[in-house]
C-alpha cells in the first residue's frame, strides 16, 4: 500500500478518535465491538508508516550529507587544481626563458686562442702541409707523435709522401736527420753504425755511431717490418727506453721521433713488439680521383711551388728556407709540461676505461691494448689538449685515439666509431633521471607530512638537481651550437670535423630533447615542494612520475 493511499484513512481515524469524548453516551449497540476491532486494526497498521517516514528523514539527511561533502570536495579540487596552474604557470615561463637564453647564447668558443704553443703548431701544420694534397691528417699526426716524443709508423703503397713527411719534420726541427730502408738481409750497422776499428785494436766493442740512428733526431726508417732479429732487440731499447748500448757503455739516444713506413702489417710474433713501440698507426692511400686535376697541376707547377728533387709522387713540395713555428726546444719540453699543467677529468677517463673494455671483449674480431698502449694513450691526449691551449681533455680528443687503438687498418673505423657512441649516448642522463625518481618518491611520502624536517633535506636535493640538469642543458645547447669545442681544436682537418658533427647531431639533439623535459620536472617538483602541496596533489601535478612512484611500491610490496 503506497504512502498517499494510507494516509487518508489515518486521518479519519485519528479524527474519530479525537471527538469520541465530544460525543454523547449512547447506549451500547451490537455494531460496537465490530468498530473498536476495525479502529485497532487501522492503528496496527499505522505503525509501518512512521518506520517509513524515519527511514526517509535518514536518506534525506544522508543525501544532504554527500551533497556537503561533494560541495566541499568540489572546493578543495578548485583550490588545488588552481594551485597546480599557477605552479605550472611560473614553471613552464621560467623554463621557456631558460631555454630562450640558450639558444641564444654565442655557440662558438675558442679555448686557447692566445696560446703561444697553439700558434705555433698551427704555423708548423700549415707549413708542412705545404704542396700536399689530402695529407692534413697525416701531417698532424707527425707533428703529434714529435711532441708527445713518440714515434708514428704509415702503412699504404710506395710514392705516398711518407717518407717526404718526415724530411719535412727534419727541416722543420732542424735536427739531425737519418733515413735507411731496410731488406731482410740488413745489418745492424746500415742502422747503428760499422765496428770501430780503433775500439777492436783496444780490446772494445764499439760502433761509430755518428751519422747513424743512434745520433739522429728525426729518423725515417722504410719497410721497417722487414728488419730481422739481429736488429731488433737494438731498435726495440732506443726506440722506447732511447738508450744505446756501445760496447760497455749504455748511452742516451737524442731522437725525436721515429717515423716508419711498410707496405704490409706485420707477420711474425716477433715484430708485434716492434708494432706496438709505434705509439700513433696510420694507414695512407693515394690521391683521390677528385683530387687528381690538382695533383696534375702541381706536378707541373701551375698550382704552387715547383716541386723539389726529393718530391714524392704525390705532389709535395719544397719546404720553405725559414719554416715558422715549432722549435726543438717545443718538442722537448710539451710532454712534461702537459702532464703538470693538464687534467683528464672523470668523465673522460670512464669514456678510455669503456673504449678498452669494449673493444677487448665485444669488438669483433677483439683489439688487444697493452697497458703500456693505454698509459701512452692518456699522455698523449694531454699534450693534444696542452697544444691546443687547455688545461683539461675533453670528450672529443679521444677521437685521436683511432690512430692509437686500431691493430689493423679497419680497425681504426671500429674505435672511431665506438668513442662516437659513448659521446653521444650521455650515459649520465639515466641516472639523473633514476636519481629523480627518487627525490620525487622522498618528496610524496614526506609532504604527507609538511612539518617534517625532511621537508627541507628534499627540497635543497632537487634544487640541487635542478642547477646540475640546467648545467647539463646549456652544455648541450653550447656543443650543439657549431660543435665549438670540436671545431676550434687543430688536431682534426676540417673533414673530420664535419664527419664527426654529422655522426653526433642526431643522438645529442634528442639527448637534449630529454634534459630539457626532466628540467621542467625537475622544476615542477622543486616548486612543489618549497610551499609543501598535498602530497595527493602532486599526483595531478607529475601524473607520469606518480604513476611510475605508485608501480615502484607495488613492486617492492
Amino acid at each position: 500500500m503506497s504512502y498517499t493511499t494510507q494516509l487518508p484513512q489515518h486521518n479519519s481515524t485519528s479524527r474519530l478518535q479525537n471527538q469520541a469524548p465530544a460525543c454523547p453516551r449512547q447506549p451500547s449497540s451490537p455494531h460496537l465491538p465490530g468498530l473498536r476491532s476495525q479502529l485497532q486494526r487501522n492503528d496496527t497498521a499505522s505503525r509501518p508508516d512512521r518506520r517509513h517516514r524515519q527511514q526517509l528523514r535518514q536518506l534525506r539527511q544522508v543525501v544532504l550529507n554527500a551533497v556537503r561533502a561533494d560541495q566541499q570536495g568540489q572546493q578543495t579540487d578548485s583550490s588545488t587544481l588552481q594551485l597546480i596552474s599557477e605552479i605550472t604557470s611560473r614553471v613552464d615561463e621560467a623554463h621557456n626563458s631558460l631555454l630562450e637564453r640558450s639558444s641564444r647564447a654565442d655557440g662558438y668558443v675558442d679555448p686557447g686562442a692566445d696560446s703561444e704553443l697553439k700558434s705555433k703548431v698551427y704555423k708548423s701544420i700549415e707549413s708542412l702541409s705545404a704542396g700536399l694534397l689530402e695529407r692534413e691528417t697525416e701531417v698532424r699526426l707527425l707533428l703529434l707523435a714529435a711532441l708527445c716524443g713518440e714515434h708514428l709508423v704509415m702503412l699504404g703503397p710506395p710514392g705516398t709522401a711518407k717518407s717526404e713527411l718526415a724530411r719535412r719534420l727534419s727541416g722543420l726541427t732542424s735536427g739531425t736527420y737519418f733515413e735507411r730502408l731496410l731488406t731482410r738481409f740488413s745489418v745492424p750497422e746500415e742502422l747503428f753504425g760499422p765496428l770501430s776499428m780503433r775500439g777492436l785494436e783496444n780490446d772494445l766493442y764499439e760502433r761509430q755511431i755518428d751519422g747513424y740512428l743512434p745520433t739522429a733526431e728525426v729518423a725515417f726508417v722504410d719497410e721497417i717490418f722487414k728488419a730481422n732479429s739481429a736488429i731488433l732487440n737494438a731498435l726495440l731499447t732506443l726506440l722506447n727506453e732511447r738508450l744505446f748500448d756501445n760496447g760497455s757503455k749504455r748511452i742516451d739516444v737524442p731522437l725525436l721521433c721515429l717515423v716508419g713506413a711498410s707496405n704490409e702489417l706485420p707477420e711474425s710474433e716477433e715484430l708485434d713488439a716492434l708494432y706496438d713501440r709505434f705509439l700513433l698507426r696510420r694507414s695512407v692511400s693515394q690521391v683521390s680521383a677528385a683530387q687528381l686535376t690538382t695533383l696534375a697541376r702541381l706536378a707541373a707547377g701551375r698550382a704552387g711551388p715547383p716541386p723539389v728533387s726529393n718530391a714524392s709522387s704525390n705532389g709535395a713540395g719544397p719546404m720553405p728556407a725559414s719554416a715558422p713555428g715549432l722549435a726543438i726546444e717545443d718538442f722537448r719540453g710539451t710532454r712534461a709540461a702537459s702532464r703538470e699543467a693538464v687534467d683528464v677529468p672523470d668523465g673522460v677517463i670512464d669514456l678510455l676505461t669503456d673504449l678498452r673494455n669494449w673493444l677487448q671483449d665485444k669488438a669483433e674480431p677483439p683489439i688487444y691494448i697493452s697497458d703500456r698502449r693505454f698509459m701512452k694513450s692518456i699522455q698523449l691526449l694531454q699534450v693534444a689538449a696542452f697544444a691546443d691551449g687547455r688545461d683539461e681533455v675533453n670528450a672529443f680528443d679521444c677521437l685521436l685515439l683511432e690512430f692509437v687503438y686500431g691493430n689493423r687498418p679497419d680497425d681504426a673505423q671500429k674505435v672511431r666509431q665506438r668513442v662516437l657512441d659513448i659521446i653521444s649516448s650521455d650515459p649520465g642522463l639515466q641516472q639523473t633521471e633514476l636519481v629523480f625518481l627518487g627525490l620525487f618518491g622522498r618528496a610524496c611520502r614526506v609532504l604527507e607530512s609538511p612539518e617534517s624536517q625532511e621537508v627541507a633535506e628534499v627540497q635543497q636535493e632537487v634544487t640541487d638537481l635542478v642547477q646540475l640538469l640546467t648545467s647539463r642543458q646549456g652544455e648541450l645547447a653550447s656543443m650543439l651550437n657549431g660543435f665549438p669545442q670540436l671545431r676550434s681544436t687543430i688536431w682534426f682537418s676540417e673533414a673530420s670535423q664535419q664527419a664527426a658533427v654529422q655522426s653526433l647531431t642526431p643522438q645529442m639533439t634528442e639527448n637534449r630533447g630529454k634534459v630539457e623535459d626532466l628540467l621542467r620536472e625537475a622544476m615542477l617538483l622543486q616548486e612543489a615542494v618549497t610551499q609543501r602541496i598535498a602530497a595527493s596533489a602532486l599526483e595531478k601535478l607529475l601524473p607520469r612520475r606518480f604513476k611510475q612512484y605508485q608501480k615502484g611500491i607495488g613492486s617492492r610490496a
